[in-house]
């Protein structure tokens, strides 16, 4: 894998929930992204935990983990040029009502915290949320 290329993405349980997932991977894939690796799935509550052991002791945490586990999630690896930043500008900000128009949270998230999607915010986390949910041989 190339530094700056590719980034890790999460729909997340409300968006599945919703129906919007192909909605989502529509919008990816319209922004020039090649889905690399794609898989449906569920974390357990122990999975969630460590995917954001980062945010231990914040006071969000307990609540985050619960949510990641609620359902199922579609989990991505995604390609192009300048990936994590180009992402991170296409889901928008964590807050749907202070994304911009046209982004994945404007259009897709709930509140805060059921924001749709996930997106990796720099090329080693990128590397190391992929190779949580995916062995190399699952990557195309």
């Amino acid at each position: 894998m190339t530094t700056g290329n590719r980034t890790f993405t999460m729909v997340k349980p409300d968006a599945v929930a919703a129906g919007n997932t192909g909605n989502i991977l529509a919008m990816i894939e319209q922004a020039g992204y090649k889905i690399v690796a794609l898989k449906l799935t569920q974390l357990s509550e122990a999975k969630a935990g460590e995917f954001y052991a980062v945010h231990k002791e914040r006071p969000f945490y307990g609540e985050l983990v619960s949510f990641m586990s609620s359902g199922p999630i579609v989990a991505a690896i995604l390609e192009k040029d300048n990936a994590v930043l180009d992402f991170r500008t296409l889901i928008g900000a964590t807050d749907p009502s202070k994304a911009e128009e046209g982004t994945i949270r404007k259009r897709y998230a709930k509140s805060l915290g059921e924001n749709a999607v996930h997106g990796s915010d720099s090329d080693e986390n990128a590397a190391i949320e992929s190779a949580f949910h995916f062995a190399v041989t699952d990557m195309i």
